[in-house]
């Protein structure tokens, strides 16, 4: 590609293409229902990656040299990873002050994920456990924000979070090394999820995704998870090095913040309530995590009845169609979108117009990164 195509693609919106990532578990009916898929099923990929810079660390397929790295349709039909054009010129793709901080990598990693089967109790490295266990500058902080779900076998959508009154390391490892899946499961509290609402996940914090949550992810961007269930809820053998990530055992279980709370407590620390930033005639834009929320990321909903313009202020942010259908404005030219569209939104694109053209009004989710 030459240099004034990549020139041009910094000051306009970048569609992405299609992205999904093996897991350990099933789901995806869901997104494919959203992507427009004309036969959607639960697979082994139920997760979508948006503006992924990070490979997926997937035991066994680590031949597979860029799974989860998002890519890029040119106009000659040739696709290029998200990743080079944004090392051809950091500073218009992610902003100046961003790369003075970051270099060119986003520091931020957004997923739509749809499960059909409960994950593994698991749990993410905060910063400095991830520094010094991964030699990495990034954990593995990330945030939830429902946008649906459905009832399987019964059960409704719900999540595994934060360890009850009680639980101590000690009582951990015990149940860890039994590997009493029943006895860890209750360990942890469970909580129904409903459309809407926005849930903290910080580094250290014990988890699972239950069945029949469709979210989106935002997250430090790593690959970082430490699984303490060798088999899989559907009966898959979970290997050694995808539980502990090559650390072993007892180092992974070091990993847990041995923090017990209430269920109360749990709410008032990590369950955010959405704000408006702002309201128009045209649509309006409600803060979803704010900085006030966590230094790693922010997230925000664009709602559009007719039209809303938005200026990036000189930063790129990640953009998904959650419903509806409409165009986005810039300049004197424009791209149609609608529900399933992902989109990169460089620093350079300093201001766009999103217009809705559809009975439902148009549901735009924007990610951001940490603020440099």
């Amino acid at each position: 590609m030459s240099d004034s195509n990549f020139g041009k693609l910094a000051s306009q919106p970048i569609l992405l293409q299609a992205n999904r990532v093996w897991r350990t578990y099933s789901g995806g009916k869901l997104i494919d229902q959203w992507q427009g898929n004309g036969h959607p099923e639960d697979s082994s990929f139920p997760e979508e990656w948006v503006a992924s810079v990070v490979k997926a660390t997937n035991v066994g397929r680590e031949h597979i040299q860029d799974e989860g790295l998002s890519k890029i349709k040119l106009t000659d039909g040739t696709e290029v990873t998200l990743q080079e054009v944004i090392e051809f010129d950091p500073e218009a793709f992610l902003g100046k002050k961003h790369v003075e901080k970051h270099g060119s990598h986003t520091a931020v990693l957004v997923k739509l994920l749809d499960s059909s089967e409960r994950l593994t109790i698991q749990v993410h490295p905060d910063r400095e456990f991830a520094k010094s266990m991964f030699n990495s500058q990034f954990g593995k902080t990330e945030a939830w924000y429902v946008i649906g779900g459905r009832q399987i076998d019964g059960e409704e959508p719900y999540v595994l979070f934060g360890f009850k009154p009680g639980v101590t390391a000690e009582k951990w490892k015990e149940l860890f090394d039994r590997q009493d899946i029943p006895g860890m499961i209750d360990a942890l509290h469970r909580i129904p999820v409903r459309e809407g609402e926005v849930y903290l996940v910080e580094g250290g914090v014990p988890h699972a995704i239950g069945i029949g949550c469709f979210l989106i992810e935002i997250q430090e961007p790593t690959d970082y998870t430490l699984r303490t269930e060798k088999v899989t809820p559907r009966g898959n053998i979970v290997p050694d090095q995808a539980c502990h990530q090559g650390l072993g055992f007892d180092t992974m279980l070091d990993c847990f913040h041995y923090d017990a709370y209430t269920l109360e407590q749990i709410k008032s620390k990590w369950f955010i309530d959405p704000s408006k930033l702002q309201e128009t005639a045209g649509g309006s834009l409600t803060a979803l995590i704010k900085e006030t929320d966590t230094d790693r990321f922010t997230m925000n909903r664009l709602t559009v009845v007719s039209d809303y313009s938005i200026d990036t202020a000189g930063t790129f942010a990640i953009a998904i169609v959650v419903k509806g259908k409409g165009k986005l404005i810039w300049g004197t030219e424009e791209i149609s979108i609608t529900k399933g569209h992902t989109f990169f939104l460089p620093a350079s694109l300093l201001s766009m117009k999103w217009l809705s053209l559809d009975e439902e009004p148009l549901e735009v989710i924007l990610c951001h990164p940490p603020k440099p």
